[in-house]
C-alpha cells in the first residue's frame, strides 16, 4: 500500500465523517482508493478519479495565495507524488517550489481537508477522468512570500470575493468569518 492511497483513504473517512452531505459525491473516490490499497494496483484502465492536493494559503487579511496561471491567478494544486509524506506535504510542496512560501501553520485540530470537491471531466483540463480536490488551509503572513515573487507577478494574494470556486470561497467565509 503506497502512502498516497493510505492518506487518501484515512482524509477521506475523516471528512466523510466531518461532512455527511458530501457521501455521496465522495463515494466513488474512496471505493477506488480503497481498491488501489487493497490490490496494490489500479485496475481500472486509468478511469479511476484522479486525485489532486491543494494548499489554500490565507494571510491575516482574509487573501488567498494564487499562483499566475493562464494569464490570471489560480490556486496551486499537485498531484501527490511518491516523495510526498502525506496529502497535506503534497499540497504544500508546489507553493514551496514555485513562491519559496514559508513560516506556514495550520490550527490545531484542523491539519485534516477543509473541503474535498469533485469536478466532472467536462470541466477540467486534466483528461477523461474525474478530478478529485482535495484542500487544506494554510495560514501565513502576507511576508511570507517574498516581495520580489509578487511584484513579478509569479502569484499574488487574491482577496477572498475572487476566489472563482464557490464551494472554497463559501467554507473559507465560514471557518474565517463565521458567516
Amino acid at each position: 500500500m503506497s502512502v498516497k492511497e493510505d492518506q487518501i483513504i484515512r482524509e477521506l473517512s475523516h471528512y466523510l465523517h466531518e461532512h455527511q452531505g458530501d457521501q455521496m459525491a465522495l463515494m466513488p473516490v474512496y471505493d477506488a482508493a480503497l481498491d488501489h490499497s487493497r490490490r496494490r494496483a489500479c485496475t481500472h484502465d486509468q478511469r479511476c478519479p484522479l486525485v489532486m492536493t491543494a494548499a489554500v494559503v490565507v494571510d491575516e487579511r482574509g487573501r488567498v495565495l494564487c499562483l499566475r496561471h493562464q494569464g490570471g491567478y489560480a490556486l496551486a494544486e499537485a498531484e501527490p507524488e511518491d516523495q510526498d509524506d502525506s496529502l497535506s506535504e503534497a499540497a504544500l510542496r508546489l507553493l514551496v517550489e514555485e513562491v519559496g512560501i514559508r513560516d506556514v501553520w495550520t490550527h490545531p485540530g484542523n491539519e485534516g481537508p477543509f473541503l474535498v470537491d469533485v469536478t466532472p471531466a467536462s470541466q477540467h483540463g486534466y483528461g477523461p477522468r474525474l478530478r478529485v480536490g482535495i484542500r487544506y488551509l494554510f495560514r501565513a503572513h502576507a511576508g511570507a512570500v517574498h516581495s520580489s515573487v509578487l511584484e513579478r507577478g509569479y502569484a499574488a494574494w487574491v482577496p477572498l470575493s475572487e476566489v472563482a470556486i464557490p464551494a472554497l470561497r463559501d467554507r473559507l467565509e465560514t471557518l474565517l468569518i463565521g458567516t
